[in-house]
C-alpha cells in the first residue's frame, strides 16, 4: 500500500519539492555536462561554419572583381585591336591608293613617252620620205636636163660654147 500512497500522492499540478530539487539539479547537471561536451564542440562547429561561410563569400566577391576586371581588360583589348583593325585597314586602304597612283602615273608616263616615239619616228620616215623625194626630183631633174641638153646640142660647137658659158657664170659666182 506505501506504493499506492505514493502513487496516490503524486500529482502533476502539484509537484513534489524534492521532485522540483531533484529534477533542478539533474537538469543543471546535464546543462552543464552538455555545455562542455556538446555545446562548446557545436558552437566551434558553427564558428567554423560561420568562418568557413564568411571566407567562400569573401572569395567570392573578390573572384566577381577579378571577373569584372578581366571583363574591362578584356573590353579594352577588343577596342584596342578593333582600333589595331581600323588603323590597318586604313593603311591597306592608303597604300592601295598609292600603288594605284603610282601605276597611273607610270602608265601616263609610258604613253606619253611612247607617243613621244611614235611622233619622233613618223617625223623621221617623214623627213626621210622628203629626203627621198628630193633625191628622186634630183635624179629626175637631171636625166630631163641632161635628155632637153642632148636634144638641143646636137653639135660639138653648141656644147662647147654651152660649157664655157656655164663656165663663165660659175667663175661669176
Amino acid at each position: 500500500m506505501t506504493e499506492v500512497l505514493f502513487l496516490a500522492d503524486f500529482s502533476v499540478i502539484k509537484p513534489d519539492p524534492g521532485l522540483i530539487f531533484w529534477t533542478s539539479l539533474i537538469f543543471i547537471l546535464v546543462w552543464v555536462i552538455l555545455g562542455r561536451m556538446a555545446f562548446g564542440p557545436i558552437q566551434n562547429a558553427l564558428q567554423r561554419r560561420e568562418q568557413d561561410i564568411q571566407n567562400a563569400l569573401d572569395e567570392a566577391r573578390k573572384a566577381r572583381q577579378e571577373m569584372a576586371n578581366l571583363k574591362a581588360e578584356n573590353e579594352e583589348l577588343l577596342k584596342q585591336a578593333q582600333e589595331e583593325r581600323a588603323a590597318i585597314l586604313k593603311e591597306a586602304k592608303e597604300a592601295k591608293n598609292s600603288i594605284i597612283e603610282e601605276a597611273r602615273n607610270q602608265a601616263k608616263e609610258e604613253y606619253r613617252r611612247i607617243v613621244t616615239d611614235a611622233k619622233e619616228a613618223i617625223e623621221n620616215q617623214r623627213m626621210a620620205m622628203i629626203v627621198d623625194l628630193k633625191n628622186q626630183l634630183g635624179v629626175i631633174s637631171i636625166d630631163i636636163a641632161e635628155k632637153i641638153l642632148h636634144k638641143e646640142l646636137k653639135g660639138d660647137k653648141q656644147q662647147e660654147q654651152f660649157v664655157r658659158t656655164l663656165v663663165d657664170e660659175i667663175k661669176l659666182n
